[in-house]
């Protein structure tokens, strides 16, 4: 560990609540956007079908993607050169300006193109800032992690960001029940993006106080460049996110979408689903970390990927029925695969780097993964059920992404029982 932390449960507990709270925040933001979709299409990127209007406004989710890779590399100068603490603070402030200012802004209607292009540029600024949260926290638990629990201590910071996207799953389906469509279309959109400046400000006031985790005696002059020495290392955090990237946004972003238009669910329906597959989620994550810890970090994503490559494909069929309890057992099953791949990554990416560029490493290369894979995949989905003529086509895809990162998984170095390197 790079820096010392006083491990009574009263810390710990400070440690968890500081490194994950930001995360709630930026995964509410960031995620609402993408069970909007097609309410923000038809008002910001109207068109003369609906399919080419959710694949433009899905164009703009994979926007704010493009600027993680950016947002990594920025955010990771910050916490190797400077601290952990200082990255996670000001990650938090600039998530809250960019999700507001969506909140209130004019439509199409009102301001014509420069509404799109403006939307478009605060995604972007949403993905700068949203590239360095989740992995800072990362670094800075697994950091403060007591010996033997570095997996369960590092997965917290995917139940905050989970649990954000919960948040806004439930806002979503809550609006969705208590307003009328032309209310959602005209003003209730606007509800959950305003409401995250209040979770911004709790973020903050949480992390004033929590401890460094960098030494001083660990700082580089330029971690970036430090990180150019390690490429094998950074292509691997790459291979590794793959099917956590396509996989999650697969299964709790563009699954609401396909099952209110292809499966033709209604709105309140699929949104309720796609809450139990992330509560599912969220059990689940703690569970396989932990076990990640007992047993070692490559048999439990090896079993997880192996069954997520063989069953999506069955498992999304099986969603595509008329009865609503098949397809809440498969969104679960699916939600349950995921967690068992994505419990013990944290910890992993953190153990693969020293501490000197660790946060700029775990950044960038998860960053990278996601920017590309991770923001398109429900663009892609779309895409791929239009050209198949196929409503379950997408399902390959992540059948695919998962027999890429077991590739990866077979080539790692198990440091689950060794001290972070230093």
């Amino acid at each position: 560990m790079d820096a010392t932390i006083s491990h009574n449960s009263k810390t710990r507990t400070a440690t968890v609540a500081a490194g994950i709270i930001g995360n709630v925040m930026e995964w509410y933001d960031f995620a609402v956007y993408g069970f909007f979709a097609s309410t923000l299409g038809q008002l910001f990127f109207p068109a003369e079908d609906d399919t080419s209007s959710l694949i433009a406004s899905f164009g703009a989710f994979a926007a704010g993607f493009l600027m993680r890779p950016v947002g990594g590399a920025f955010f990771g100068y910050i916490g190797d050169r400077i601290g952990r603490k200082r990255a996670l603070n000001l990650s938090v402030l600039m998530m809250a300006v960019p999700t507001f200012l969506i909140g209130v802004m004019p439509t199409h209607a009102e301001i014509g193109v420069t509404a799109s292009v403006l939307l478009v540029v605060l995604r972007m600024l949403q993905g700068l800032s949203v590239g360095g949260e989740y992995t800072s926290s990362v670094v800075y638990l697994a950091e403060s992690a007591p010996a033997g629990k570095r997996g369960l201590f590092a997965s917290t910071s995917l139940l905050g960001a989970t649990g954000g996207i919960l948040l806004g799953s439930m806002l979503s389906t809550l609006l969705s029940k208590v307003l009328t469509a032309e209310e959602l279309g005209t003003w209730g959109w606007r509800i959950p993006f305003i409401l995250g400046v209040m979770v911004a400000g709790v973020g903050f006031l949480i992390r004033r106080h929590m401890p460094e985790t960098l030494s001083v005696k660990k700082k580089v002059e330029n971690p970036l460049r430090e990180l150019l020495r390690n490429w094998r290392q950074l292509l691997q955090v790459s291979g590794l996110n793959l099917i956590t990237a396509v996989g999650f946004y697969g299964i709790f972003v563009f699954s609401v979408t396909w099952l209110i238009k292809y499966v033709h669910e209604a709105r309140t329906v699929a949104l309720e689903i796609n809450t139990t597959g992330l509560l599912v989620f969220l059990g689940g994550v703690p569970f396989f970390a932990w076990l990640s810890d007992r047993v070692g970090r490559r048999p439990v994503l090896l079993c997880a990927g192996i069954a997520i490559a063989v069953m999506a494909h069955p498992i999304t069929w099986l969603m595509y029925h008329s009865d609503i309890q098949m397809v809440r057992l498969g969104e679960m099953v699916l939600a349950l695969l995921l967690a068992a791949f994505a419990g013990p990554v944290p910890a992993l990416l953190a153990e693969m780097f020293p501490g000197n560029i660790r946060v700029s490493a775990v950044s960038v290369g998860y960053n990278l993964t996601y920017a590309i894979f991770g923001g398109t995949t429900p663009m892609v989905a779309v895409w791929l059920i239009n050209k198949e003529h196929d409503d379950l086509a997408f399902a390959w895809y992540l059948s695919a992404a998962a027999v890429i990162s077991l590739l990866f998984v077979r080539k790692i170095h198990d440091r689950s029982k060794e001290p972070l390197p230093e």
